[in-house]
């Protein structure tokens, strides 16, 4: 494809599209797809990744939000596999409707101004998700890994550690794309747990509770959970009042939530 017929990076949508073969061949072969799996691509763009995995799973439905790249996409596709494309925002998909039952794998190089909604959407949806492959800021893939006690350990970390194991798989530099972004990018791994081994909480509670306490992260929990629990509350469920947020390991937030609905 000449220069002049190539798309143009959007900033608004944070286009950076993913140009390098050697790291295109270990995203794939890390997703590993085979036929007969239902593999959805959040942000195809220019179909980098789309068409390789299309090769070996033979269908894959795609959400893309410039309509622009729609067209040029069908047509790299024709003769690979069954593409289907669907013209929307990921943050509006269903992926439990999209999944008709049978477990969906996500892929994607997900926008990095829209990360962070993106997973929590997804999160929404872990039960018709067998596996999540995405390419974000390496920043937010630390986050999203940290243990307890990490700088870097926050609301993101406990939601999707309570929900997922998290794996970061390579790192991807900044020359890997065009344009090139100003961060490093990294791959990871989220493979939502099984309904067995999920917490038995109200989740709702849980993720208020992780939100005000991170919303403060630099007050005690007695200080930053007040209007949730009291000192002696806190206590009783085995946490220190006097602790700060990132030291609780995302079991504390469970184990606080279901002794307060026992509460109340």
């Amino acid at each position: 494809m000449h220069d002049r017929e190539r798309h143009i990076p959007r900033k608004r949508f944070g286009q950076h599209f993913l140009h390098d073969a050697g790291i295109l061949a270990r995203i794939v072969a890390a997703i590993a797809p085979r036929p007969g799996e239902h593999l959805v691509e959040i942000g195809p763009g220019e179909g980098a990744l789309t068409l390789p995995l299309l090769r070996a799973a033979h269908k894959l439905t795609a959400i893309e939000l410039d309509r622009d790249l729609i067209a040029p996409l069908q047509t790299k596709a024709q003769g690979i596999g069954e593409l289907s494309i669907i013209s929307a925002d990921a943050l509006t998909v269903d992926f439990s409707a999209l999944a008709r039952g049978a477990p969906i794998r996500l892929v994607g190089n997900l926008p990095y101004n829209i990360s962070t909604p993106i997973l929590f959407h997804c999160l929404e949806h872990a039960a018709a998700i067998t596996d999540m492959h995405f390419m974000l800021q390496k920043e937010v893939v630390e986050r999203m890994a940290a243990p307890p006690g990490s700088k870097v350990y926050g609301r993101l970390s406990v939601m999707l550690q309570l929900r997922c194991s998290v794996e970061p798989l390579l790192r991807v530099p900044p020359g890997a794309f065009r344009p090139p972004p100003k961060v490093d990018s990294a791959v990871v791994r989220l493979a939502p747990l099984p309904a067995s081994q999920l917490p038995t909480a109200d989740f709702a509670l849980v993720e208020k509770l992780v939100r005000a306490a991170f919303g403060q992260r630099r007050k005690t929990l007695s200080n930053a959970l007040r209007e949730f629990a009291t000192a002696a509350e806190l206590d009783a469920a085995g946490i220190d009042p006097r602790a700060r947020a990132e030291q609780l390991p995302p079991s504390a937030y469970v184990a606080l939530a279901q002794h307060l609905t026992a509460l109340h």
